[in-house]
């Protein structure tokens, strides 16, 4: 350009200063801005388009579809525990008149499956109150303080809606105790979520008309804060139901299923001792869906049978078997089988089968005539006897074990360790109870006895354990016979029930007790 004689100037950009401090300073602003707004949504103001402090619970209103004790069964004693909370939510007056404080929470606790949360919702149902439901976990989140926040604003909407029941399921996720033993590290946000509900729960007054109901499978770890009077200080149990309770729930979950005329609820009760009210509903929509497959216009008792066989057992896996693992399962399952009839105590075997099922390549179903609440020490090597029964008739026919034992080996293991630490049932660690020395309570828990008691507890294991399965040795051996013969009949027909195998075996069935007389 300079050749061409053409004329140019050049002037700087002639920015600010302070334009370059504030665009410098600008990220920074911006950071600051959007704490500002989510400590904002945190302690629930400002808009709602982040509201991380606002509670998430679920609200059934009188309006919704109703659930009353009418569809609760099997929990008597807790039904009649909450009659009384639906009665003060119903006419707090009558309490009131008399100077008598309603709880001001329930602690519902017991295995899971229960009934814990249709009975909280049956008492909303039935006292017409609104019903605010939430999971513990659903208060925690990674920033610190939004389950407190969520804490505040679920109480406040329930004073608003008062008379009303809040509903915490699972309350063990937050409120384990805070002083079990150490912890590496620490959870500041659990901890002040249940500090919060700790302070909600104390400036309740009765009159406000809110009762607090919480669920959790597992009491003993709650923290003690939350046990004592005027927070959770009524807790029910709500336990696995008996043989009655079990009919009776039956009885509901099949209010809408046709039934064919074979069919006997009390039989399939007597049949299900241990299932809870969650396994039965699955019972019998299992049993639905069987009849439906067979385009059958009613649910058959043979259609429960089948249903019963795939809760207790697994489902039916078609797997190709050599002829060798189908004759070592066949003695294996002999082996229980046989064990069964032969040992006193031993509960009745309904069936056996080397069909595999679930994660099983054979299954010895052995049943009670009841239900039991207690177990003798001959029962239990009784059960422990007969768990070592498939891994005994091995090693008497092939003179080597294989690992199909290794379910019925941690069986045996935890029967025996409950016996020595739970109930004194030996001698030489005598009567003394270490339950929950091996809890939860974190890496540096102590147990409460030292390495001599530790070593005799672990002697004791092994020996009751030798001791079992040195006689399940010993009664096959002199059994063969009827070992051998059980075991071909598997191999030719895959499954037999009762009555087959005592055919098969000639062994007469054992006296057993008759079934408890309802109270």
């Amino acid at each position: 350009m300079q050749d061409h004689h053409v004329l140019f100037d050049s002037k700087g950009t002639g920015s600010s200063p302070w334009w370059s401090i504030l665009t410098s300073l600008l990220p920074f602003v911006l950071l600051f801005g959007f704490w500002i707004f989510l400590m904002n949504q945190v302690q629930g103001g400002g808009s709602k388009v982040m509201s991380f402090g606002k509670s998430r619970a679920k609200r059934m209103t009188p309006d919704s579809p109703k659930i009353g004790f009418k569809d609760v069964a099997g929990v008597d004693e807790a039904v009649e525990e909450l009659h009384e909370i639906k009665e003060f939510l119903e006419n707090p007056k009558k309490f009131q008149a008399l100077g008598a404080r309603i709880p001001t929470g329930v602690l519902l606790y017991g295995p899971p499956g229960t009934g814990k949360t249709l009975l909280a919702r049956a008492v909303a149902g039935e006292a017409k109150v609104p019903f605010f439901s939430i999971a513990a976990s659903e208060f925690i989140e990674a920033i610190v303080g939004v389950g407190a926040s969520r804490v505040r604003d679920l109480f406040a909407k329930a004073r608003a809606a008062a008379p009303a029941i809040i509903f915490i399921d699972e309350l063990d996720a937050i409120g384990r105790s805070r002083s079990a033993a150490l912890r590496v590290g620490g959870n500041d946000e659990q901890e002040q979520t249940l500090n919060q509900i700790l302070t909600e729960m104390d400036g309740f007054d009765s009159r406000e008309g809110v009762i607090v109901l919480a669920a959790t499978n597992r009491a003993d770890v709650l923290d003690p804060a939350l046990l004592r009077p005027g927070r959770f200080d009524r807790r029910v149990a709500v336990q696995p139901p008996d043989r009655r309770g079990r009919a009776a729930i039956l009885r509901i979950h099949t209010r809408n299923v046709p039934l064919a005329p074979d069919v006997d609820l009390d039989q399939i009760a007597q049949q299900t001792p241990g299932l809870v009210g969650a396994d039965l509903r699955n019972l019998v929509n299992e049993a639905a869906l069987a009849a439906a497959r067979e385009g059958e216009a009613a649910v058959t008792m043979a259609d429960f049978g089948d249903a019963i066989e795939k809760t207790l057992l697994g489902s039916e896996r078609k797997i190709l078997l050599t002829d060798q693992d189908r004759e070592r399962i066949a003695y294996h399952e002999s082996g229980h089988a046989l064990l069964g009839l032969l040992v006193p105590g031993a509960d009745p075997v309904k069936k056996v089968t080397i069909v595999p099922r679930g994660m099983a390549l054979g299954v010895t179903l052995q049943s009670p005539v009841d239900d039991r609440f207690n177990y003798g020490e001959d029962y239990l090597r009784a059960r422990m006897i007969g768990a070592l029964g498939g891994r005994a008739a091995e090693k008497i026919v092939y003179g080597v074990v294989t690992t199909g034992a290794e379910n019925d080996l941690q069986q045996v293991t935890r029967i025996a360790h409950e016996m020595v630490v739970r109930w004194g049932m030996s001698p030489k660690v005598g009567p003394l109870n270490f339950a929950g020395a091996d809890g939860d309570g974190g890496i540096y828990q102590q147990r409460p006895y030292g390495e001599a008691t530790a070593s005799l507890i672990d002697a004791e294991i092994r020996r009751i354990a030798e001791e079992c399965q040195a006689e399940a040795e010993k009664l096959l051996g002199e059994h063969r016979a009827q070992l051998d013969a059980l075991a071909k009949a598997l191999l030719k027909d895959d499954s037999l029930d009762e009555q087959e195998i005592l055919a098969v075996t000639g062994i007469k069935p054992k006296e057993q007790p008759a079934p408890a007389l309802a109270r």
